[in-house]
C-alpha cells in the first residue's frame, strides 16, 4: 500500500486533484502531468518543424511505446498494435477471424454493448450465447466448459463490465479456452491501469484495452495484443499502406507482426503521451495500485451502505474500483448532476449499456462512482456527504 507521502506526491502530480473531487476514472482519468507536459511538448514540435519531421525526429520514442504497451501485458513487441480507442482495438481481433454462419461465440452476461452489437451486425449469422452467473454475480466456469461445442468459435469476456465492480475470472476462463482449443478474445477496457494484466497468465489469444481510463492516458489512444500464434490465422478488416505492401499490380503483402491491424495516420502526441502514462503505472506498481484501488472502492461501498436512500448494486467475490449505486427519489442523471455542481464527478449507465445484465437483474439506469489510487477517503467523505443532503 502507499505511503502518505506517496499519495501526496501522485496528487501533486495530477493538477485535476486540486479543482475537482474525480470519481470518474472508468470513463476517463485525470491524467499525470508527464503525461500532459508531453503531449503539448510534442504538438509545439509538430507546430515548429512539421507533422512528419516531428515524426522522423522522435521516431525512437514512437517505436518504444509498443515495449511499453508489451511491458505492462508481459507480451511481446511484435504482439502489440497502437489503436485510437479499445473498440477499434477489439474489432479489429473480432472482425479478422474467418467467421463462417453457424459459428457460435460464448459471453459473459456483463458483455458490453459495442461488442455485443458487433455480433448482431456482422454478416455472417452468428450464435451468441451468454454463459450464466453463479448467484453472487461470479462467472459460472462450470456452465462455460459445459457449453463449448464443435461450434464454439470464440470466447469473448469483458472483464471488468462498465456497469459495476465485477472482475470477472479471466485466468480461470483463459485456461478453459485453452484446453478446449478454443480463440479467447478480452475486452480489459475497464482493468488496464487497474489490474495487473499477464496475457501468459492470462492466456488469452487477444485483448484490447484504452489509454484513457485507469491508465490515465490520453483520450483517442488504444491498444490490442494478438498472440504470435494466433497472428497467421487473422486477417485484417482494412489495409493500407502501412499494415500491407503493394507488391504488384494484382498483389499485396500483409505485415506478419500485430502492426497489420493498424493503419498509417495515428496522433503521434496522444501516442506519447500513452507511452508516458504506461511509463508512470509501471513506474507507480499495479499491484500497489490495484491493492489501493481495491480498499478505496471497499471505503465507498461500505460508506454508502450506511445512507438510507441509496442502494448499492455491485456483484462478485472480487470486485475492482467500480462502484454501482442508486439513490431512491432521483434519476442517475439527476444524481450526476447534483454532484457535480459541488464539484464531485460520476458518471451513469442505462440499460443500454450492459442490456444483458441491467435487464436480468431488473435495472434501468445506475449511478457509477470509480476511485482511483489517487482518490482519497476525505474525498469519499465528501462524496457521501453530498448524498446524504439530498
Amino acid at each position: 500500500m502507499f505511503t502518505t507521502k506517496d499519495l501526496a506526491k501522485f496528487r501533486a502530480e495530477t493538477p485535476g486533484c486540486q479543482k475537482v473531487v474525480h470519481f470518474n476514472n472508468a470513463g476517463s482519468a485525470l491524467p499525470p502531468e508527464p503525461v500532459l507536459h508531453r503531449q503539448l511538448a510534442y504538438l509545439k514540435e509538430e507546430a515548429r518543424i512539421g507533422g512528419y519531421e516531428a515524426h522522423a525526429k522522435y521516431l525512437d520514442e514512437i517505436e518504444a511505446t509498443y515495449s511499453a504497451v508489451a511491458r505492462l501485458l508481459n507480451a511481446n513487441q511484435a504482439e502489440m498494435a497502437l489503436m485510437e480507442n479499445a473498440t477499434q482495438a477489439w474489432n479489429a481481433a473480432f472482425q479478422a477471424i474467418p467467421w463462417h454462419d453457424g459459428d457460435e461465440i460464448l459471453v459473459n452476461q456483463s458483455d458490453y454493448a459495442s461488442n455485443y452489437l458487433a455480433y448482431l451486425h456482422h454478416p455472417k449469422k452468428l450464435k451468441i450465447s451468454v454463459v450464466p452467473n453463479q448467484d453472487q454475480g461470479d462467472v459460472n466456469l462450470e456452465a462455460l466448459e459445459q457449453m463449448i461445442s464443435e461450434k464454439t468459435r470464440l470466447i469473448a469476456i469483458t472483464h471488468m463490465p462498465t456497469n459495476g465492480g465485477v472482475l470477472a475470472p479471466a485466468e480461470a476462463i483463459g485456461a478453459i479456452a485453452k484446453t478446449k482449443g478454443v480463440l479467447y478474445l478480452l475486452d480489459a477496457c475497464q482493468t488496464a491501469g487497474q489490474y495487473p494484466l499477464d496475457v501468459e497468465k492470462l492466456q488469452c489469444d487477444m485483448l484490447s484495452a484504452t489509454g484513457r481510463k485507469y491508465l490515465r492516458g490520453p483520450r483517442g489512444t488504444g491498444f490490442l495484443y494478438v498472440r504470435k500464434a494466433c497472428l497467421n490465422t487473422l486477417t485484417p478488416y482494412t489495409i493500407d499502406l502501412h499494415s500491407a505492401t503493394w507488391t504488384g499490380e494484382q498483389v499485396y503483402e500483409i505485415r506478419q507482426d500485430a502492426r497489420k491491424f493498424e493503419t498509417w495516420e495515428s496522433n503521434k502526441a496522444n501516442v506519447l503521451g500513452l507511452k508516458m502514462a504506461v511509463d508512470y503505472a509501471l513506474d507507480v506498481g499495479l499491484e500497489p495500485i490495484w491493492q489501493r484501488i481495491q480498499h478505496l472502492a471497499q471505503v465507498l461501498r461500505t460508506e454508502l451502505g450506511g445512507i438510507d436512500r441509496v442502494k448499492l448494486h455491485d456483484q462478485g467475490t472480487v470486485r475492482g474500483g467500480i462502484v454501482a449505486f442508486t439513490v431512491s427519489g432521483y434519476t442517475a442523471a439527476q444524481v450526476q448532476q447534483r454532484l457535480q455542481d459541488v464539484h464531485i464527478h460520476v458518471s451513469w449507465n442505462g440499460v443500454a449499456n450492459t442490456y444483458l445484465d441491467m435487464t436480468r437483474r431488473g435495472l434501468q439506469e445506475i449511478v457509477r462512482a470509480s476511485v482511483h489510487y489517487y482518490n482519497t477517503e476525505d474525498e469519499i467523505a465528501q462524496l457521501v456527504k453530498a448524498l446524504k443532503e439530498f
